[in-house]
Order: structure tokens, then C-alpha cells, then sequence
């Protein structure tokens, strides 16, 4: 058994797995643990079951701690999926079940938020609710559950089970279910408006906060010892941005996981007329403006199971570009670039050749992650910084190259891509900046150039934009910035530090 100064243990509740690190001061990961999550998907519909978070968790903790000597616990924090949650009794006991990030039955709902809510969604930049966010789902459990009943996030369910109590909900997880992220507070007036019982949301903290301690019961079930302190975690797409080390003005995490997620950070707090683009409240004060896509690598676990990836991303190397056109959904609906329930994925131009359309899906992506980019610069959001990589799909070193030539500039990829060193960060964080935290756990493993003939991929964008534009999905403004930029972009150099 391994002794240090001090370790601190990140938990990421993400699509298919739930990953548990253990991270020294350095961060250096003395520890690791994962265990598999299923679901039910079916239309618009995305659920899970939040007792196998919790089975989940434990064993992917007491993985991750087995060479880890007990007495150099410090402190451990969760991170998970936005907008997922689950009503509970007063017990922390699951009423329904796990309502996913994704799940967008909750249509009426959403419309019903906005109509009450529509002054404060303007005031926090995003103007309306989605579907698929927290409040919208919120009500629409509460419309077919009898009795009393208690909103949890899924970090506050696994939460609650560390700590044997209920706790606070941190300010990430709450930005979907409509906190007000200025005042830091539920808006009273609008959950009075929307018939939200009293005392069915708990309590808000920040991000870092300490919210309790670990319990006997989840002690002997996770191997951490009891006593450890739980710190308020945050959302897997803020968990990336800190484990990434993007913590400048300007610069931007793209974690690339069953989905694409795309934060950055800025001063400002970032209005998007079109609903697409939300702002967390970063732990040290800044905003994270950012957005989830319905798009990722998903698809691939969807579509290619069980296959070689990494032998089809060589065969995809040979179509750059691919002469199918992809747009590659993991499930119905879009929320980002664009806002479009109705969207589906779709694959043009296939010609029956494997490799052409793997190569498809994988620029496809790369696709929407540079529109992505185009629609956060129409917003005036600052992208000059560091662009980082992580997620599942930064593992791959291909389609990080893909990306970067997509992108037209310089991407890093750190060097322990995922959001649960994020969590670990914040764990170690209480009583100090989470940026100089970062800073010292955070390690860059490679930086990668785009190629010189990058700009081949510009039509195959561009025709990507024109069909999505072309169905009613993708708004005019923000095709014709995508194409003004392209053309900005062909006519000069790409300038360094300002992404297509």
C-alpha cells in the first residue's frame, strides 16, 4: 500500500461509466477505478437507474483507494451529467427514476418555465429553458408523482449517500433547474409561479464548498475512510474545464465523451438570444459560457460496438475529406450550437464504404465543434485562448489531429483528460483559488498543429451548415457568421489564437 502527503479522490458520474480517481497534490493519479452505467433510451426518452449510481460509485471507490493508504485521505468531490435528476423521499430513497441530461419528453414544461421564468432566463443570458434541462423534467415528474417529494441532482444523490444525510446542491448543477446564478439563490417568485412545493429544492452552495463529511455506512460500502470531507462538486462539462487547466480568460475546454461539451471562460456574463449557449458561475467568480451538444462519440459506441476504433481511424485517415456527409446525433433533438428537438441525425452520400462513413461521422463532429466556435464568436464570447481536449475522445490521437485540422489551430491535450481529476481539483480546493490548484495538478501532454492543408475540410463544413441551415434547424445568423469567417479565413493566414 502506497502512502502520501495527501490524496484526493475525484468521482465522475458520466454517460456509461462512472471513473474515480485518486490524485495527489502533484497530480499525479495513484489510484484509479471505473464501473459501467446502462440506461434506457427509446425517442426522446433517456433514463437510469440512480441505485446503480450509487453500486456504481462505491465499487469504482474502493477500486481506486486499494493502494492507497486510508490515513492520507483529504477530501473527495463528485462531478456529473448537467440536468440529470431524480425525485427522492425525505429519505434520499429514489422515487422515479434517473431523468438523463438528454432526455427531452418535458416540452410542455419547458414552455410553462419560460413563461414564468422568462425575466430571470434573460437576466442569466440564456433566455429560455430546454427541454432537456433540470426544470423542465423537474415539473414534469412532479406532474405525475403523488405526495411530497425532494429534487437531487445526480451528485446530490450519490452525495447524500456519501454523507448519510441531505446536503446542498452546488450552483453548477443547479444553473438547468433554474437558480439565479447572480444572486445565488432560487428565484421564489418563479417556482411559486410554476407550483414547485416548498421545501422540494435544497439548498445552494458553490462550487468547493464543504457540504459534510463521509459516513460509516458509505465508508465500509466505498473504502474512503469515514470522516473524509465531501466537498460540493459540479457539473461533468465544469469538472473537464478544471482538470483541463483552461482557467484563462478566453480559453476553452472541448471534452469530446458520449457527447460534446465546449466551456470556456470569460468576465462577462454571455447572452445568447437563441437559448443554445449557458454561463456557470466558475468557482473563483468568473463565467463558463459554454454549451452540450447532442452530437459525440456516442455514435461510435452506438454504431461501430464492438469494432477496432483505433484500426478504423487509420482506414479514416485515407478520406480526409469523406465523400458521405454526417451529422452525427447520439439521440433526437439538438441543444447546441442550435436549439432543434425536432433534429435528427442523418448520413448523406454514403456509398456502403465502412471506412468513408466512419471518416464521415468522425469530421462530422469535428464539424459541429467548429460551428460551435463560429456561434460563440457571433455571441462576442472571448475564444483567444488555449483550446483543450479532453474526454473519451481525446484518446484518440487521430481525431485529435482531425479536430485541429477542422479547427484551423493549435489544440493541447492535457495530460489526464477527464472530468473526474476536475472533481479531484475542486476536492483539494477549499481555502484557496481552484485556478492555482489546477495549475499545480494539471500537466499538458501534447500539443498538436493543424496540418498544412487543414483548409480541405472548409467545404465539407460549409455544406454541413447549408443542410442544417437548409431543414429549419440551424439559424440564418449563425450560418451566414460561419460562412463570413470561413471566407475570412481562406482569404488570409489563420490567426493564432482566434479558432475558425
Amino acid at each position: 500500500m502506497t502512502g502520501h502527503a495527501g490524496v484526493w479522490l475525484g468521482i465522475d458520474l458520466g454517460t456509461q461509466s462512472v471513473r474515480v480517481v485518486a490524485v495527489t497534490a502533484s497530480g499525479r493519479i495513484v489510484g484509479a477505478g471505473a464501473r459501467p452505467l446502462t440506461g434506457r433510451r427509446e425517442a426522446g426518452r433517456h433514463e437510469q437507474d440512480p441505485e446503480q449510481w450509487w453500486r456504481a460509485t462505491a465499487a469504482a471507490c474502493a477500486e481506486a483507494l486499494r493502494d492507497v493508504a486510508p490515513g492520507t485521505v483529504r477530501a473527495v468531490a463528485v462531478d456529473g451529467t448537467s440536468g440529470t435528476v431524480v425525485l427522492t423521499d425525505d429519505a434520499g430513497t429514489p422515487l422515479t427514476p434517473g431523468l438523463m441530461y438528454d432526455d427531452t419528453r418535458a416540452t410542455e414544461e419547458a414552455r410553462r418555465a419560460d413563461e414564468a421564468g422568462a425575466a430571470v432566463w434573460e437576466e442569466l443570458g440564456y433566455r429560455r429553458m430546454q427541454p432537456a434541462w433540470a426544470l423542465p423534467k423537474l415539473l414534469w415528474l412532479l406532474d405525475r408523482h403523488e405526495g411530497p417529494a425532494r429534487l437531487a441532482h445526480q451528485v446530490d444523490f450519490v452525495n447524500r449517500r456519501l454523507a448519510g444525510h441531505a446536503v446542498p446542491t452546488d450552483l453548477g448543477n443547479a444553473l438547468k433547474t433554474g437558480a439565479h446564478l447572480i444572486e445565488e439563490a432560487w428565484p421564489a417568485d418563479v417556482m411559486d409561479a410554476l407550483g414547485v412545493p416548498a421545501g422540494t429544492l435544497p439548498e445552494l452552495v458553490r462550487p468547493g464548498t464543504p457540504i459534510g463529511t463521509v459516513c460509516a455506512a458509505a465508508a465500509e460500502a466505498t473504502g474512503i475512510p469515514e470522516g473524509t470531507a465531501i466537498i460540493a462538486g459540479t457539473t461533468d462539462g465544469c469538472a473537464a474545464q478544471l482538470g483541463a487547466g483552461r482557467l484563462t480568460v478566453g480559453s476553452w475546454n472541448c471534452v469530446l465523451g458520449t457527447t460534446l461539451v465546449l466551456k470556456g471562460v470569460s468576465t462577462e456574463l454571455v447572452h445568447d438570444p437563441y437559448g443554445a449557449v449557458y454561463s456557470h458561475r466558475a468557482p473563483d467568480g468568473e463565467w463558463l459560457p459554454g454549451g452540450a451538444s447532442s452530437t459525440g462519440a456516442g455514435v461510435l459506441a452506438r454504431d461501430f460496438a464492438g469494432r477496432d476504433l483505433r484500426a478504423l481511424d487509420g482506414l479514416a485517415a485515407r478520406h480526409e475529406p469523406a465523400r458521405a456527409l454526417a451529422y452525427p446525433l447520439v439521440s433526437e433533438g439538438e441543444r447546441f450550437p442550435f436549439t432543434a428537438p425536432e433534429a435528427r441525425g442523418f448520413l448523406l452520400g454514403s456509398t456502403g464504404d465502412e471506412a468513408d462513413d466512419y471518416a464521415a461521422i468522425l469530421q462530422g463532429v469535428a464539424y459541429i465543434e467548429r460551428l460551435c466556435f463560429d456561434h460563440l464568436d457571433l455571441l462576442g464570447a472571448p475564444t483567444g485562448g488555449d483550446i483543450a481536449l479532453t474526454g473519451g475522445g481525446a484518446r484518440s490521437a487521430y481525431w485529435c489531429r482531425l479536430r485541429a485540422d477542422v479547427l484551423g489551430r493549435p489544440v493541447v491535450v492535457p495530460a489526464n483528460p477527464e472530468p473526474a481529476l476536475g472533481a479531484a481539483v475542486l476536492a483539494a480546493s477549499p481555502g484557496r483559488r481552484v485556478a492555482e490548484v489546477a495549475a499545480e495538478m494539471v500537466a499538458v501532454r501534447d500539443t498538436i498543429d493543424p496540418g498544412p492543408h487543414a483548409g480541405r475540410f472548409d467545404d465539407g463544413y460549409l455544406r454541413l451548415v447549408g443542410e442544417l441551415e437548409r431543414r429549419g434547424w440551424l439559424p440564418a445568423p449563425t450560418a451566414a457568421h460561419a460562412r463570413a469567417r470561413t471566407a475570412s479565413e481562406r482569404a488570409a493566414p489563420t490567426q493564432e489564437g482566434t479558432p475558425r
